[in-house]
Order: structure tokens, then sequence, then C-alpha cells
């Protein structure tokens, strides 16, 4: 039986996509750049949000990187809540989990001050043994260092840990970390992405991860 359940934010817990591509085009306004789509970003996101801004402005410079990033955050900042929210069924999944006694956490890319704020306005309701966002000096995902730290506050067995993504970045981590993956097919990359990584399992619904409860890894 598994006891805790990580998951990846973006694009696994919420739909983040609409505020992510606002706040990013809001930063290439700003230096002067060309915006994107919002639905582009969908593959620009992922490892961080300086490398957002790098995919965002490919030619651009350290520097100009930097001042892009300042527009990014400051604008986020204030408009992280303004279109996220949880994915259909995530609600009920959760609620699910935690009545089961399975314990949750969330590892995401996304910087800590946006990553505790996103995870107190949406899911009040639940109590999370860790909210793990990137952090200055610890490596991004696909490193498994953020799984360490979240087995740290939570130290369970890896055999009963549960990592849950919508990436190949995170089914990445969660190999390098040796602990069951998830690959959720309704976030921002394909399903074909999440085989082609060799997740555990690919889900199309979000009920469906109960079923893994009590597989053994």
């Amino acid at each position: 039986m598994k006891k805790l359940a990580i998951f990846d934010l973006d694009g696994t817990l919420l739909n983040t996509i609409s505020d992510l591509g606002k706040a990013c085009n809001y930063a290439l306004e700003k230096m002067g750049f060309a915006t994107h789509p919002i639905q582009a970003y969908a593959y620009m996101v992922g490892n961080g949000v300086r490398n957002l801004m790098k995919r965002a402005q490919q030619d651009a410079d350290e520097e100009t990187i930097d001042k892009m990033l300042e527009y990014f955050k400051s604008y986020y900042n204030e408009h992280c809540l303004d279109t996220t929210k949880p994915y259909p069924g995530i609600l009920e999944l959760l609620e699910n989990l935690k009545n089961q006694g399975v314990a949750l956490a969330v590892a995401s890319n996304k910087y800590q001050e946006a990553t505790d704020k996103i995870i107190s306005g949406c899911f009040p309701q639940f109590d999370f043994v860790a909210v793990e966002g990137q952090k200055e000096g610890r490596h991004r995902k696909p490193d498994p260092s953020i799984i360490f730290s979240i087995l740290e506050k939570y130290p369970v067995a890896k055999k009963e840990v549960l990592y849950i993504g919508d990436s190949g970045v995170d089914i990445e981590c969660a190999k390098r970390a040796c602990v069951e993956s998830i690959g959720v097919s309704w976030g921002f990359r394909s399903a074909a992405e999440l085989r082609m990584a060799n997740a555990d399992f690919v889900v199309t619904r979000p009920a469906e991860i109960l079923d893994h409860l009590q597989d053994p890894f």
C-alpha cells in the first residue's frame, strides 16, 4: 500500500497555462519582444521559470533573461490565481487519497513563493506534508533532490511512494529517485511522451490513480 503520493503541480494538479503564458507575455512585451499564443507555452514550461524565459526568447543573453524574470515574477506573483484551477476530478482524488491514509506532497520546478501561494489558494482544505518548489542551490527536476527533500520531511520506504506528473521530466525524476511513477495525459504533454519516458503507468483520469495504490513496485 502506498503511503505517500507526490504530485507535480503545473499540468498535473492544476491547469496553470493561461496564467503562466500571460505572465511570460507580459515580460516579453515589457522588453519589446514578440509574444506567443498561450497554448504554445505548454511546451515551454516544466524546467523552471528561468528556462521558460529562455525558451520564450531564445536569442536573449543572461542579462536580458534576468530582466525578463523580474517582469515575469512581478506579474505572476499578483496574477498566479486569476484562472488557475484544479483539473476535473483532482479534488475528489485528493479527498480519496486522504481518506485512505495516503499522505500528499507537491514537487514543482516553480519557484517556492508562487508554489506556496498557489497550493494554499487552490487546496486550503488539504494538509500537504511537504510543498516543495524551486529553491536556491537545489537542482531542478529531473534531478531527484526534490523528492529526497520530501522524504526527509516525511520518511517512508521508496516502495511506498507514488510520484505523479505530466511530463518526461517528471518521469525521469521519479526514476532517478527509484520511486514508482504515474504519467497523467490531461496535462501539458502527451501520453506518447510519458510512454517514451517509460512511466510505470499512464492514466487518462485522476480516479485511475487510485487503482495503483496497492500495486507492487
